[in-house]
């Protein structure tokens, strides 16, 4: 059986973007609400991000406080895991 492929014009498109982009809802529930492929959608949000990198508006100083704070746990938490899976390691080896 072939397909059907939709075909969706420009104006329609933007403004399914504008409502991932300038609201708070999630690309799903966008999805949903107008009655098309999540894939799809979010194959427009990407190519919006790519192609309007430069509108994006600046860090403010909280944000990047926050950021730093959040890549340093992350840093934290890799080590610990890291030494986590080597004393399991040893440990295993060790009751052999």
């Amino acid at each position: 059986m072939a397909q059907h492929r939709r075909k969706y014009s420009p104006e329609f498109r933007e403004e399914a973007v504008k409502m991932v982009i300038d609201g708070p809802r999630p690309i799903v529930v966008v999805a949903k609400e107008l009655g098309i492929l999540e894939d799809t959608l979010g194959s427009w949000v990407n190519t919006y991000r790519r192609e309007h990198v430069s509108e994006e508006p600046p860090l403010s100083i909280h944000e990047r406080a926050r950021l730093r704070e959040l890549e340093r746990e992350v840093r934290d938490l890799r080590m610990k895991a890291e030494f986590l899976g080597k004393a399991a390691a040893f440990f295993a080896q060790e009751y052999r």
